[in-house]
């Protein structure tokens, strides 16, 4: 099949256009190599992605940029799309909101267009746990009201959520979105607290653990996530509902989160780095940050309904795997 991939030289992106490339497929990716993050790394993704090439082509473009984003799609004239671009990153929506508006809103609207022009067979979009936002029932279920994010990246992110229904609707686009419940392992984001934190013990700096460490995730192995991705572009909405399912009765549009339904605590989550580096963090332990959340835990019911896979990778396996990268990358 031919897949269009945005964000292909993103921690995910990345991940997901080589397991698309391995099983044969084509895949047309679109990135910009925005410099939120060291640049370098995602060259070095994406250089990767090259080696395969007569299979893989990468269009640097930016979403907000509609013309360019119509021709990229009109010319790789997809089956499948993948929309994974986006701005992320609670912490910087605080100082920097206009990021987000153009990237997730505006960037996102475009690709919704460019849908509504072009009609992929199914068209997937990433969305996150953190538009459960306020929410304290848990395990968060997709049918669940989620009406207060906490954040203004979760607001965008929710608000594509809502726009993409609305596109599914009036011009019955096969759409999926897809909330990611925190995702880590090897090649993963500088920004992200699993690469803050192996930089500093190895650096013997101390660490910053918010919440005073009494924060809890569901978190999930890259691999498991992109298993379920990739099973999820297979699963096209339609008119057949299963049971919990979050399918709308107006547009063929479903919800599902990918997270394995095991949330592990914080100070679980950096011993086990600690175990794989072999060295003790120092940590300095500060209150909870803006626009976090205490806790995620996601509801795995209708993902493994639907796919009959649910993320299974525990942290003790998860996290060597990414310290083993980290040294080898970095060379630590």
């Amino acid at each position: 099949m031919r897949f269009l991939v945005t964000g292909s030289a993103g921690f995910i992106g990345f991940h997901l256009c080589r397991r698309l490339l391995a099983e044969g497929h084509e895949v047309v990716g679109i990135d910009n190599f925005s410099d939120y993050y060291d640049v370098a790394l995602k060259h070095a993704r994406n250089a990767i992605l090259e080696t395969h090439h007569n299979a893989f082509k990468v269009e640097r473009l930016n979403l907000e940029d509609q013309p360019a984003l119509n021709r990229a799609w009109e010319a790789a004239a997809p089956d499948v799309v993948i929309h994974l671009a986006a701005q992320a990153g609670v912490r910087y929506s605080i100082d920097h909101p206009e990021a987000y508006v153009s990237a997730n809103l505006v960037g996102t609207f475009n690709v919704l267009e460019a849908a509504r022009r072009f009609q992929p067979k199914h068209l997937l979009a990433a969305s996150t746990s953190s538009a459960y936002g306020a929410n304290t029932e848990m395990p968060f279920r997709e049918t669940d009201r989620a009406v207060h994010p906490q954040s203004f990246y979760a607001a965008t992110k929710a608000a594509t959520e809502l726009m993409g229904h609305s596109y599914s609707h009036l011009f019955q686009i096969p759409t999926t979105f897809f909330r990611f419940f925190t995702v880590y392992g090897p090649w993963d984001r500088p920004d992200m607290a699993l690469h803050k934190f192996a930089k500093a013990i190895m650096a013997g700096d101390a660490i910053e653990v918010y919440g005073q460490g009494e924060m809890s995730r569901d978190f999930t192995f890259v691999d498991d996530l992109i298993e379920a991705i990739v099973r999820l572009a297979a699963t096209v909405p339609g008119t057949d509902a299963v049971p919990g399912d979050s399918l709308s009765p107006a547009a063929p549009f479903r919800l599902v989160n990918i997270g394995g339904g095991k949330p592990s605590s914080l100070m679980a989550y950096i011993s086990e780095l600690e175990s794989a580096l072999g060295r003790e963090a120092k940590k300095t332990f500060l209150p909870m940050q803006d626009g976090d959340v205490r806790a995620t835990f996601a509801s795995a019911e209708l993902l493994e309904t639907l796919t009959g896979f649910r993320p299974s990778t525990p942290i003790s396996v998860g996290i060597p795997a990414f310290a083993s990268w980290y040294r080898d990358h970095y060379g630590a």
